[in-house]
């Protein structure tokens, strides 16, 4: 089934447009998997495959709550504090659930070579930055979105 919204339906796994999130040499590859038409706003959902050198900087949302669920690799998580040192961090494996609400600070890395996520946003507001070609993590770009920059992303050799 290809429509998936207000009925519901069942999507296959990259069954989807793709596009990639990011710019220059970091980019991720993102499949659509419910948009936030397709919701009525309510949820956006991407799945994502990602690598170490993805990680997104430290930040949080005014809008969205965010989760996500591991389908393959391990993912480092940070949250809840203003600079990576302070915040929980947590590692994930497949078919883990993660969740960091509104205001929350957080990031995530692969740990491994790479991984597959799904990720989700309640409201889905923020989908319209990631399908932008802005470049990455522009401040003044996710501000609009209600997404706010604590902190720059984890580096490799600083956390493993």
């Amino acid at each position: 089934m290809t429509y998936v919204g207000i009925g519901g339906g069942v999507r296959r796994p990259w069954s989807q447009p793709e596009y990639k999130c990011g710019g220059g040499a970091v980019a991720q590859i993102v499949e659509q998997v419910l948009s936030e038409r397709e919701s009525s706003g309510q949820l956006s959902v991407v799945r994502a495959t990602i690598s170490p050198q993805d990680a997104p900087p430290l930040h949080s949302h005014t809008h969205e709550d965010e989760f996500w669920i591991v389908l393959y690799g391990r993912v480092r998580f940070w949250i809840g504090g203003e600079a990576l040192r302070e915040c929980e961090v947590s590692e994930a494996a497949r078919g883990a659930f993660v969740y960091a609400p509104r205001g929350v600070a957080h990031t995530f890395q692969t740990i491994t070579a790479h991984s597959e996520i799904i990720l989700g946003a309640t409201p889905g507001t923020l989908e319209g930055y990631f399908q932008t070609d802005t470049g990455r993590d522009d401040p003044d770009i996710l501000s609009r979105y209600g997404c706010h920059i604590l902190a720059p992303p984890p580096i490799w050799g600083d956390w493993n």
